[in-house]
């Protein structure tokens, strides 16, 4: 029992200390630049491309639906930006790997996850629409600077490691502006 309260103490000392030091800790980290990306784990070319094309194509269309069905109007506006820069992305990926000979094909359809994502976007309206895409907008975006940031460190196609590099200062600029507008609402 001793044994137990000890541990139980422990614990709540070092998750206290832990969390006294998170406005401190969080405001002296910055982003990295994309050089400096260094990698959670190392990642194929097949699986960069697919996830990366699969990403990009959700962010369009969300964001395209954004456009239409947003009720703040710097929503829309995010969308916009959100719209041009991953077409811009898509076609730099696709001028990279077509650059090295006949490019892997693009997934035709999103992944199972970003269409369940999509589905929930159709199905919201007002309010709920806009909070909802904010969230996805923030969750989605967190996920492609880790999943850049990961193939700039260890991609084994120099080309496309270029392309993530080149993309993650976009991605990062996408999602400090979706957290913005989150906490502006």
């Amino acid at each position: 029992m001793k044994k137990l309260n000890l541990t139980t103490t422990l614990m709540a000392a070092f998750a206290a200390s832990t969390l006294s030091l998170s406005p401190l800790a969080a405001q002296e980290m910055k982003a990295k630049p994309a050089g400096d990306a260094s990698p959670v784990m190392v990642m194929d070319k097949a699986t960069f491309v697919k996830v990366a094309a699969s990403a990009n194509e959700w962010e369009i269309r969300s964001s395209e639906l954004a456009r239409q069905k947003a009720q703040n109007p710097e929503l829309k506006k995010a969308a916009e930006m959100i719209i041009a820069d991953h077409r811009k992305a898509g076609d730099k990926m696709k001028a990279t790997l077509e650059a090295k000979g006949p490019a892997p094909a693009m997934p035709p359809a999103l992944a199972p996850k970003q269409q369940k994502m999509l589905d929930q976007l159709q199905a919201a309206e007002g309010k709920d629409f806009d909070t909802l895409f904010l969230d996805m907008q923030t969750q989605a975006h967190m996920e492609a600077v880790g999943f850049f940031r990961t193939y700039a460190g260890s991609g084994e196609d120099q080309s496309l490691v270029g392309f993530a590099k080149e993309t993650l200062p976009s991605l990062e600029t996408h999602l400090a502006h979706v957290k913005m507008l989150v906490a502006m609402q």
